[in-house]
């Protein structure tokens, strides 16, 4: 019976200690409640996106994740001891901090040294290591450098990491909040909008203070200059995912136990360079870096119609293989598409007109790395009205469909009803003769005719059919 009883004591102890090691170390919010927050970003304010978007990170987290929050200038307009934990970081009940932050009114001002003084105070009181996300909308507006206070605090040996996200902030505006984060041991995320918010927590929620420094990491550029990417790590011939990454124009880590790894690297800010991957052997102990370039040209293209900015699709095509690689439309206007340097074959499909030159194609055109090649086609048309009426004038529903005189194919076909908005018909039509068939319909339906006509650029033809 002793010895039962040792057993499962020891038993009890073994899965208890398991338990504490198996449940993720808190992560404490810092919710910035300033009164800018009321300013709007695509027709909602600061504070409804963030309360929505920080309610959708915390409703994702695991079931067993304890989660604080803290709110700075919410109760009190321009005062900087305006900071107060809402939700202490032992809580276990996600609605806690959800409810918490929807009811939050946006005041004050912008404490954010005094802010991270209290975070920090609290895991040091509590012996407690925590992961703290701040997010804040402006920079300090009290006395305090936040990147001071974390940098001083890690040297005291606190055991904490700081992620913050910058939303909607300016580039100048940033240095203070990139040192925090740095000295923090974490990341600095730019989020200009909703989804950029979202994407921003996300990250910073899976890269906790639980999670091992990572060992390997992408910088990524494009003609010189730092470029955000995103990077995914598989084992190597496999889809297993095994971390992720995304390098905001500096940096990304992962981390990569010993093994082989297929790393994908995918550049983002709107360019049509394809991603690229590598692949890598980690080792216990290694740390590796990679600097990946993605040196690309941009086409510029602009489609014209009688020398007039028209619309078009425009096609890059692999001079190889055939392969769309980009593709833009133009709305009347110059459209530009990022892409390798390399040679291309280009076309130009007009939109809003009819006949035999409606489609284009420039073969071998060479796109130069860090180099803008602009490229101009001219499309050409002129109209031709055909109306349909009786003798006494009443207009008549018909049938009109045009056909190229030489080879016959189909090129435009359109009804005229009995409206003077549809009768005549307008066409635009590329230059050239055609061969008209008109077909009545309706209450003088039955009836037909086929006339040639010639259409010439920048003129207008008229025909009015009379039966």
């Amino acid at each position: 019976m002793k010895l039962l009883i040792t057993l499962c004591c020891a038993l009890g102890l073994s899965l208890q200690t398991f338990a504490q090691q198996d449940a993720p170390s808190p992560i404490l919010f810092i919710y910035d409640a300033s009164g800018s927050m009321w300013g709007q970003l695509d027709g909602k304010t600061k504070k409804e996106i963030a309360s929505e978007v920080l309610s959708t990170t915390v409703s994702n987290l695991p079931d067993n994740q304890n989660i604080g929050l803290m709110a700075y200038g919410h109760r009190k307009e321009g005062d900087c001891n305006d900071v107060e934990f809402l939700v202490n970081i032992n809580n276990s009940t996600k609605s806690n901090v959800t409810k918490a932050v929807n009811g939050i009114n946006p005041l004050g001002r912008t404490p954010l040294a005094r802010s991270a003084t209290m975070a920090i105070n609290s895991l040091k009181e509590s012996n407690t290591k925590a992961t703290i996300i701040l997010v804040t909308d402006g920079i300090e507006s009290c006395d305090g450098n936040i990147c001071d206070v974390v940098a001083k605090a890690k040297a005291d040996g606190i055991d904490f990491k700081l992620h913050i996200v910058g939303f909607g902030l300016k580039e100048d505006e940033t240095e203070q909040l990139k040192c925090a984060a740095d000295a923090g041991g974490g990341k600095y995320y730019d989020a200009t909008d909703a989804s950029g918010l979202g994407e921003g927590l996300n990250e910073a929620t899976a890269a906790t203070i639980d999670k091992p420094e990572g060992n390997f990491s992408i910088y990524a550029t494009k003609n010189g200059e730092p470029v955000d990417a995103w990077i995914k790590a598989t084992k190597a011939g496999t889809s297993e995912a095994v971390d992720g990454s995304r390098t905001y124009r500096d940096s990304g880590w992962v981390y990569l136990p010993p093994g082989k790894y297929d790393i994908a690297i995918t550049p983002l800010e709107g360019t049509d360079i394809p991603g690229t991957s590598i692949t890598l052997e980690m080792k216990e102990g290694d740390i590796k870096h990679e600097t990946i370039s993605f040196d690309g040209g941009t086409l510029e293209v602009t489609a014209t119609n009688n020398d007039v900015g028209w619309d078009a699709m425009v096609k890059m095509l692999d001079i190889n293989t055939g392969k769309v690689v980009a593709n833009t439309r133009t709305y009347g206007r110059s459209k530009t598409m990022e892409v390798p340097a390399g040679n291309y074959n280009i076309t130009f499909q007009a939109l809003a007109m009819n006949g035999m030159e409606t489609f284009f194609q420039i073969d071998d055109v060479k796109i130069s790395s860090n180099e803008t090649t602009p490229l101009v086609h001219n499309f050409e048309t002129g109209k031709a009205m055909i109306g349909v009426k009786t003798a006494s004038g009443e207009l008549i529903d018909a049938t009109v469909n045009f056909y190229d005189i030489n080879s016959g194919e189909g090129v435009a076909a359109a009804r005229t009803y009995t409206s003077s908005n549809n009768n005549p018909r307008e066409f635009l039509l590329n230059p050239g003769t055609y061969s008209v068939k008109i077909v009545t319909l309706g209450a003088h339906k039955g009836k037909t005719e086929t006339i040639t006509i010639e259409v010439k650029q920048g003129e207008t033809v008229t025909k009015i059919i009379t039966f």
